[in-house]
């Protein structure tokens, strides 16, 4: 009887684990649209500036900032930082979609442990669940189904070696 229920535990923990696996390229692929998204709204907002330091400064957007910074007026002066977060958001999101261009693994890597964590926790708070049907989920969700059911596996072996190595010591002390 407990090798049936083992047998079972065994074969939800893999079933959970497959489900688990399956959302890792879910969670990719939202976190990939959402960094275009913001990639987008951040380059419409930094286009007219692109273009006033196109006209006056020959494209460079620094020489435009020192303008700003330059200038006695406190308004352009607080713009010139406006503009630097904006130019170096711009930067860093252009950043991240490279990093979202490479191989499946790659990306994976990339977004479970060097994400912008602003837009993880984006992601992950307006996550939607759902069972992508391609290759890339089915592996996801076939090697973590396996490695949870593994891990259950190794779990109980280990367990169950130390509790017959407790009970060969004890018989030996008596």
């Amino acid at each position: 009887m407990i090798k049936l229920c083992a047998d079972y535990l065994r074969i939800i923990l893999f079933c959970g684990g497959l489900l688990i696996g399956i959302q890792i390229p879910a969670v990719v692929d939202q976190y990939a649209k959402r960094i275009d998204a913001h990639l987008t709204e951040a380059m419409d907002v930094f286009a007219g500036f692109q273009q006033t330091a196109d006209r006056y400064f020959e494209g460079n957007i620094q020489n435009l900032i020192r303008h700003y910074t330059s200038s006695d007026d406190a308004v352009f002066k607080n713009d010139a930082s406006n503009i630097l977060f904006i130019s170096n958001r711009v930067t860093h999101l252009k950043a991240e979609q490279v990093a979202l261009n490479q191989s499946a693994l790659l990306r994976t890597a990339h977004v479970l442990f060097f994400p912008d964590n602003k837009v993880f926790q984006q992601t992950l708070e307006q996550y939607s669940y759902m069972i992508l049907i391609n290759p890339e989920a089915l592996v996801w969700g076939l090697v973590s189904g396996f490695l949870m059911a593994s891990f259950f596996d190794l779990f109980f072996y280990v367990i169950g070696y130390l509790l017959r190595l407790k009970k060969r010591h004890n018989k030996l002390s008596v």
